[in-house]
Formats: C-alpha cells, structure tokens, sequence
C-alpha cells in the first residue's frame, strides 16, 4: 500500500443516509400483554442513519469530511443538521425535501444486541439526480465513502454510476453494504466491485451476500469481482482484511457492550481515518476495532468517539481478545 503520511490532509466524500434514532435499553422480551405498560431504564434520541453516523465520527476524529444525502424540512432534520455541524461534518449538501425526516425506533437489549423499526421518510426522496463530482463538492476531498446505498432507492437505481463518477473525479473510494432490504445482495453489489478500493462486510452481509459465513471464503468471491481490499467486521472477534495475496488479523479489545447501533459505522470510519493518513491496513484494522469498541460502550452510534489522539490512549492501556 502506498504511504499517504507525506500527504497533506485528506478529506472524506460521504454518501448516505440521515435517520433521526429512538434508542429504548434494556428491552429483553416484546409481547403484547393487554395493553401494559413495559418499563425500561432509558430512552434516548440520538442522530443516526450510516450516513450521518460514519461522517460524524470522522469529524470527531479530524478527518474533513463532507455529507451527501436529505432531511425533512421539520424539527428532527434541523437537529440533525446542527449536531452533524458541531461535529465538524460540512452539510452544504445535505438537501431538504418534502418529506419527514428518516426515523428509526430501536430496542436493546441487555448485551447491546438491537431490533430496528424503521420508516424511510427521506430517504426515499434523496438525491434523485446523478451526482456530479464538480469542484465545490470535491474541494479538499481525496476519497468517496458510499456508506448507504441499499436504502437510498433513488440512488440504487442507478447501480455503480456513483462511484464511476467518483473515480473519474479522481478519488479513491469505498462502499460500506450494510443491510439489503430488497434482498439484491449480490446481483446489485457484483457492478459496483470493479470501481471500489475498499469494501467493508459484517458476517451477516458476507453470508447474504457471498453465501458463505467463513471470512477467507467471502473475501475471495468479492475480490474476484474487482475489489481492492476486503474488510471484514467480526463484531467481538476483532475484524479480518484482504488482499488478493495477503490476510491480516486483528483481534477486538475486550471491553463490554451496551448499545452496539452504527458500530460498524464508527469502524468504518476509523478505518478510512487512519488509512488516508499512511497507516498499513494491520494499523488500520486496529484503529478501527478501538473506535467501534468505544462506539458499543455508550447508548448511540457516536456517543463513545473520542479524538485521535484520545483513541490511540486508550489503546495503550485496554486489552484485547484472543483472535478466535
């Protein structure tokens, strides 16, 4: 891998969702019992969406970052907007439409583990036009993260456009698939391979997606198809990463779990934070796990995100797993 640490800073292109998050902790059983009420410890509103969740976090870790993607014109999207500026992401093109801004009701449980009810709202109406890579929208960017695209049905319709344009504007890019509602996996993801440098999977999505739960083995298909580098999200196992001739392991830091909503966005963008700035891809693996373990430690996605240097800290004096 090239070294980027001569480089002057680097800058975040994020495409995604933005969902205003209702968290509800603990919630073990749902029945319905007559009308009852169930009495939980919190509830708490929080900015959400992959999104929101991905650049936020690269914000708080000082990589500029800058989000594509829509709001509703109503009080959730105002909020949003203003969290997602206090945390340095640049939301000049964050459109407001017609529409309520995404919502999303989540119950966890006791070990972090979390159901999600969702209501599009937004994203449904989000960017409905190809997007043009002019020189505002790239001014002190360098790579294009697409952290939804399953979920953003305008923009799925127009299969790798994006990240061709992205390319062609000269910025390297990367895909986060998160989950398929559609249940295209596959058959929507196979286009988009051959213009990604990385592609981040948890097991879920591997499985759905390649057929096959082992890392090794859904690694290989994706990169048959064109990838660069293959990433894998192991949840408390750490993460895998790919190469066409290299796999390379790092274990999780053991640390336990109360909300694990939008680690996976956290970790994806410690990734990218510390790729971009000249890290090996064992070094980036790393850092990721350590941004995603501070992530499920706190109720919300970004709560846990400290600064860099604050994560490389931490670091120092937490433990980590065993790789299993």
């Amino acid at each position: 891998m090239e070294s980027r640490s001569d480089a002057a800073a680097r800058g975040v292109l994020c495409c995604g969702n933005l969902v205003y998050d209702t968290l509800l902790r603990p919630v073990d059983n749902l029945s319905w019992d007559g009308g009852g009420t169930t009495f939980v410890e919190s509830i708490e509103y929080h900015v959400g969406g992959n999104g929101a969740n991905t650049s936020r976090a690269l914000g708080l870790l000082g990589v500029p970052v800058r989000l594509l993607g829509a709001v509703g014109d109503d009080e959730q999207g105002r909020l949003m907007l203003r969290t997602l500026a206090h945390s340095g992401v640049d939301t000049r093109y964050v459109n407001t439409v017609e529409a309520p801004t995404s919502a999303t009701v989540g119950f966890v449980n006791s070990a972090g583990e979390r159901k999600f009810f969702h209501c599009f709202g937004a994203s449904k109406e989000a960017l409905p036009d190809p997007i043009e890579f002019h020189a505002g929208l790239c001014s002190g960017m360098t790579h294009f993260h697409l952290a939804s695209f399953f979920v953003l049905p305008r923009l799925r319709a127009r299969g790798p456009d994006v990240l061709v344009r992205a390319r062609a504007a000269g910025l390297t890019t990367s895909f986060d698939t998160n989950w398929d509602p559609e249940a295209g996996w596959m058959k929507t993801l196979a286009p988009c391979l051959p213009f990604l440098d990385i592609l981040f999977m948890n097991e879920a999505e591997a499985r759905m997606i390649t057929g096959s739960s082992d890392p090794r083995a859904g690694a290989e298909a994706v990169l048959a198809g064109g990838l660069q580098i293959a990433v894998m999200k192991l949840g408390v196992r750490g993460c895998a990463i790919y190469t066409g001739n290299q796999e390379i392991l790092c274990p999780a830091f053991d640390v336990p779990a109360k909300d694990t909503t939008g680690a996976g966005d956290c970790f994806a963008a410690g990734f990218l934070a510390a790729w971009m700035d000249g890290a090996s891809l064992a070094e980036a693996g790393q850092f990721a796990n350590a941004v995603a373990a501070l992530s499920v430690q706190n109720i919300g996605a970004v709560t846990g995100v400290l600064s860099r240097p604050e994560t490389h800290a931490w670091m120092r004096t937490t433990p980590v797993r065993a790789f299993r």
